[in-house]
């Protein structure tokens, strides 16, 4: 009954009692209570901070990079897939000793009749005492431990890479809200000289030197002003908690950062590109992962190699048996010293060894293939912080001449020989000359943070100079 019930069932098991799917693909799945709740804690996933602690705080720059490096889920994640892949090399170091089992066992039997011998009864019981040891096998075992440890140190560059593009997401958002700041403050710049304008025209209209086209004009100059600050207001709201977001915390945590200046120098652009991509071909853990990987394939051949070989072991055995019958109790023991001579296994040894070579042809190209990446990244940065550096001493002329510029239509307007407009367009082009100021500093600040994180000399103190003759800093955690 209960199979043919069983079979004539066609819904799946419920989960404590609720439908284990939703009821149409347009419904969301209802998850019991205790499903809900009884989710894994993990008291390490905590953050360092929480939103009491930034309250009214300021936080610099390494501050909030060390924070998010504390906190951040991905460097959590690489830093104890690294401490595994250490642990597994640890393990496979024990190939190298002889491994000891001890047992104890208790052992009922009855034996039929033989001519000689009645039938009978015997217990039998007491511990037992082994060892084997693999002597020789031709490279086998050390191969498999240097594979376990490529992977570990693969392993420590991934985290290593984890911990600088960490660095750089936190810099990258810190520079956008510092950047959107900046363009906040010249906005209310703005807005305070379209104020002034529409005063001056007002005026002007109440003596009978203006008419009302003239007050139009600069209301709708202010207005516009107006609403770019409103604009940026909002924006640097989202940006602000992007940061927050990228420290580990709710994007809502009250927090500040003081003024950085963006400075327009770069003491290292005179180094040629070429100086710099063998500086990120020596730093970037990316390389390094990639060529411990290739590493740890080419240690796989050895031990595909030796499956084929002869294998020398050695194993010892030794018990004390007691037994109700005596001829039967007593201490036993075995050795055996042989070799195990593989004769046919169906072609597998072949192909393991030629997929092992294929493996590492495919590392070699993948190292190959990162190193490439890199160097188009290192080059590709390393121009864009050159025209960077470039717009930032442009767009430094340009406010130059734009203040100049408006500082003349306005003294020009109140003395009555200039019009509204050449006020309103000296403004409009004021007010774009800080703007572009503002993004051309911060563009450059991040286009020289890119190019740090792309040579591999970004350190976890959000340090974005560097000397071509200091190596790049080992950012691992403390084991």
């Amino acid at each position: 009954m209960a199979l043919m019930v069983g079979a004539c069932s066609h819904s799946p098991p419920s989960i404590h009692g609720v439908a284990p799917t939703p009821a149409a693909p347009n419904e969301k799945w209802r998850p019991p209570p205790n499903v809900v709740s009884a989710g894994p804690t993990d008291s390490a996933a905590k953050p360092v901070l929480t939103l009491r602690d930034t309250d009214g705080r300021t936080y610099t720059l390494a501050e909030i990079v060390d924070i998010a490096l504390r906190n951040n889920p991905a460097t959590r994640i690489s830093w104890t897939q690294a401490r595994a892949a250490a642990n597994v090399y640890g393990a496979t170091r024990g190939a190298w000793f002889p491994t000891i089992t001890a047992g104890l066992s208790v052992n009922r039997s009855q034996q039929i009749a033989t001519p000689g011998r009645p039938a009978g009864e015997r217990s039998q019981y007491g511990p037992s005492l082994s060892l084997s040891y693999t002597v020789l096998d031709f490279g086998g075992r050390a191969g498999a431990i240097d594979v376990t440890r490529q992977t570990a140190v693969a392993a420590d560059f991934t985290h290593n890479a984890t911990v600088e593009n960490t660095i750089l997401e936190v810099e990258s958002a810190a520079f956008g809200y510092l950047s959107t700041r900046a363009l906040r403050d010249a906005a209310k710049a703005d807005l305070e000289q379209a104020t002034a304008s529409l005063d001056a025209a007002t005026e002007r209209k109440r003596v009978g030197l203006a008419t009302i086209a003239d007050v139009l004009q600069a209301r709708t100059a202010r207005s516009q002003a107006e609403l770019a600050l409103q604009t940026l207001e909002g924006t640097l709201m989202v940006t602000r908690g992007g940061v927050a977001v990228a420290m580990g915390l709710p994007a809502n945590a009250p927090f500040e950062m003081p003024d950085v200046v963006a400075s327009d120098s770069v003491h290292f652009i005179a180094q040629s590109v070429d100086s710099l991509i063998e500086m990120a071909v020596r730093n970037r853990p990316e390389l390094a992962s990639a060529q411990a990987e290739a590493a740890a394939v080419q240690s796989q051949i050895r031990v595909a190699r030796s499956a084929g070989l002869p294998a020398l072991a050695f194993t010892a055995t030794g018990a004390n048996n007691g037994s109700d019958v005596v001829a039967f109790a007593g201490r036993t023991y075995s050795l055996n010293f042989g070799v195990a001579i593989p004769i046919f296994t169906g072609f597998s040894n072949q192909y393991n060894v030629a997929a092992a070579n294929e493996e590492y042809k495919s590392a070699l190209a993948r190292s190959a293939l990162t190193k490439q990446q890199i160097v188009q990244q290192v080059f590709t940065a390393y121009y864009l912080l050159r025209t960077s550096t470039d717009r930032v001493r442009t767009s430094r002329d340009l406010l130059a001449s734009a203040t100049q510029s408006e500082t003349v239509a306005r003294e020009r307007y109140k003395e009555g020989v200039g019009s509204i407009v050449d006020l309103l367009i000296a403004q409009s082009a004021l007010a774009n000359a800080r703007a572009q100021s503002v993004t051309a500093r911060w563009e450059w600040r991040g286009a020289l943070a890119q190019l740090a994180h792309d040579v591999g000399v970004l350190n976890a103190r959000g340090d974005t100079s560097f000397s071509p003759l200091r190596p790049a800093p080992d950012v691992r955690p403390q084991r």
